[in-house]
């Protein structure tokens, strides 16, 4: 028999673990769930496990599981013989310092003082506590004060200690270690947050947002009437998200003539591509965006979403008091989070081209030299997904100051690809008296919380339900099967196409195949072409 077989029958006549006595939170902290140092103490003195032991040898040294010896003999002495945690206060900007990279900082100054740190993150500072005896306390809040001194940085107001009168020891003598840096004083620049941001602000040139002439046909329908087109157009729905005293909702305008009545080069773009009407969502949406308020357009992919904020965005440009030449800078800024989209966007911008105005696509992957010659060059208009802008941003290539109009385009896909801190910092550089228009698919909490960051009062739009996950206008099979059938079902089904019919194969890795071996699909592809690349993982294609 094994020795874990020896082990595990002999475990019933051993003395259990359940002699422990009662756990006694006010001895260790306020919550439960803090525990004391993986260190134990015999008689005040303090003994370190010995690196890399397993439970094995720990209980073979104490005189097996049981019987009163070993880790949780030890455990039970340090609780007796504890006291209050020491707790202090440390500013965010330390936490970092004493935490380490992995943790590896905290976890020495634990092996070094013979004590347990624990720290509970708060919004500006955070709440240090240290479990031990009084003196493994205080070597270990040493050891926190000359880390923080070391750096050249200390706490401008000594630690807040509740439970034990103990004062701060990293004290800097000046004359020993030279100059000190400056100390940062986080608590007086969140006092004067409103003092710096218009310090920030000031000297920027005037804005006009508000460019909507309602016409008198959009005035003399009745709410029967927007009300009855509302719902025959996918069901739109509008809020005001203002607090307080809720706005109006301008009624949609149906055709395009009534939206852009005053702006005739707009019109001679609309009818030379060869538009009818516009889209729910764009007639909803122009009369929001033309009267400068910030909105929140939620609806499936293909709405026409970016015709609703382009056309209005091109009227903001030429309709500002400040000559383009004296701005310094673009005057819109659409974030997009793919290269795909990006190009799609600066594809639309430049077919409705309007009083000359220039754009350009920044992306990650492109040419990252030519599109700062672009832009150093001067452009009215930046289609950018946030990883390439905010490395221009962060080299002073952009000037975003001079954005008066801005897009969050597909902010889900954004969120869930994780660009929120780089549009955190792109819109740290943006006036925050801009016009804002938010787009979106989707509307998950992510996309909640950032619409109330930087939006203003904005209103919302949306086409059909705000729990939209996916386009409810396509019906949708989901077929599971082996991954020796997949080929044979692929080419069925491509085979069963018609010439008119459009797939897209998505796969895990790319397979250039010949023209000849595509065989009887050729018939379907274009013919000038002599290669394609078929997107299709099968082990059995050539590699």
């Amino acid at each position: 028999m094994a020795d874990w077989d020896t082990e595990c029958d002999e475990e019933p006549r051993r003395k259990p673990l359940s002699a422990l006595p009662e756990w006694e939170p006010g001895r260790w902290g306020s919550s439960a769930g803090e525990r004391p140092s993986s260190s134990a103490w015999r008689g005040g003195e303090q003994r370190q496990s010995p690196p890399r032991e397993n439970w094995r040898s720990r209980a073979d040294r104490s005189g097996g599981r049981g019987g009163g010896g070993g880790v949780a003999c030890e455990f039970r002495r340090s609780r007796e013989q504890g006291s209050v945690p020491l707790c202090f206060r440390l500013d965010n900007s330390f936490i970092g310092t004493v935490i380490g990279r992995g943790g590896s900082k905290i976890r020495e100054l634990e092996d070094s003082s013979g004590s347990k740190i624990q720290i509970i993150k708060g919004e500006y500072e955070s709440d240090v506590k240290i479990f031990g005896t009084d003196d493994t306390q205080k070597r270990a809040k040493c050891l926190i004060d000359d880390l923080i001194k070391r750096y050249g940085e200390r706490p401008e107001r000594d630690s807040k200690l509740y439970g034990l009168s103990y004062s701060n020891s990293a004290q800097v003598d000046n004359s020993a270690n030279g100059p000190r840096k400056p100390i940062i004083n986080w608590a007086s620049l969140r006092e004067n947050k409103e003092k710096y941001e218009a310090m920030k602000w000031a000297g920027l040139p005037p804005i006009e947002k508000m460019f909507y002439k309602e016409s008198k046909v959009v005035a003399s329908r009745s709410e029967e009437e927007v009300a009855q087109w509302r719902k025959e157009s996918n069901n739109i729905i509008c809020n005001d998200l203002k607090e307080g005293e809720k706005r109006a909702i301008p009624n949609p305008t149906v055709v395009f003539e009534e939206a852009f009545q005053c702006f005739p080069e707009i019109m001679d773009t609309i009818r030379k591509v060869g538009f009818l009407k516009p889209t729910p969502i764009q007639s909803q949406a122009w009369p929001i965006i033309l009267q400068g308020l910030d909105l929140i357009g939620i609806a499936q992919t293909g709405t026409g979403k970016t015709l609703a904020y382009l056309l209005p965005g091109f009227v903001h440009l030429d309709s500002q008091p400040i000559p383009r030449v004296h701005r310094g800078g673009p005057g819109m800024l659409v974030l997009a989070p793919t290269r795909e989209l990006a190009l799609q966007v600066e594809a639309e911008c430049s077919k409705y081209t309007y009083k000359g105005f220039k754009s350009i696509c920044i992306y990650g992957g492109g040419d990252r030299k030519g599109q700062i010659n672009v832009v150093t060059k001067g452009v009215d208009i930046i289609i950018a997904t946030p990883g390439r802008l905010n490395d221009l941003q962060m080299n002073n290539i952009i000037n975003l100051k001079s954005i008066t109009y801005l897009v969050l385009d597909e902010a889900d896909r954004m969120l869930d690809m994780g660009f929120e801190p780089q549009i955190m910092k792109i819109l740290i550089d943006v006036r925050p008296d801009r016009q804002t228009v938010m787009t979106s698919a989707t509307w998950p909490d992510g996309v909640r919380r950032l619409s109330k960051s930087y939006l203003k009062d904005p209103m919302m739009v949306y086409v059909g339900t705000l729990d939209l996950a996916a386009v409810n206008t396509v019906q949708q099979k989901i077929i599971i099967l082996p991954e020796e059938e997949k080929r044979a079902y692929t080419r069925h089904f491509i085979d069963c196409l018609k010439p008119q019919d459009k797939i897209i194969i998505f796969v895990g890795k790319k397979l250039i195949i010949p023209w000849s071996y595509l065989g009887c699909w050729r018939r379907y592809l274009p013919h000038e072409e002599k290669w394609w690349t078929l997107l299709w993982k099968h082990p059995y294609l050539p590699q």
